[in-house]
């Protein structure tokens, strides 16, 4: 039943992403606001983490899963994509080093701000 009730708080905020989506002209996915606001809920302790942490976890280890659908249909559309593989390539690879970076940046220095309050503790 735990499991139950978290699941309908994260399906809440994925509700409310809906309707700031509809409301607000900005084109920002849906997704995007729902994952904002359980943000900002979880950082003003609306909802607490142990509240939604089992099924996140959850969620998370089966988020590979998710994207078998995805990857079906671009196999499906790969004699399609046969005359926009170099420009599709020539996108993929920037933005795929620039996240790496990125990721590899915000984890150095969240572990140094980690490291820098159990020093002061």
């Amino acid at each position: 039943m735990k499991y139950l009730f978290q699941f309908a708080r994260i399906l809440a905020f994925c509700f409310l992403g809906e309707i700031l989506h509809a409301l607000l002209p900005l084109p920002i996915p849906a997704s995007i606001y729902g994952l904002i606001l359980l943000l900002l809920a979880l950082r003003l302790g609306i909802v607490r983490l142990e509240q939604v942490k089992d099924v996140g976890l959850f969620l998370t280890g089966i988020f590979p899963l998710l994207f078998v659908p995805a990857a079906a249909g671009v196999m499906e559309l790969w004699a399609e994509m046969g005359d926009m593989l170099l420009p599709i390539i020539i996108s993929i690879i920037p933005v795929t080093v620039l996240v790496l970076v990125t990721a590899g940046h915000t984890t150095q220095a969240l572990t140094r701000r980690k490291k820098k309050e159990a020093d002061h503790d």
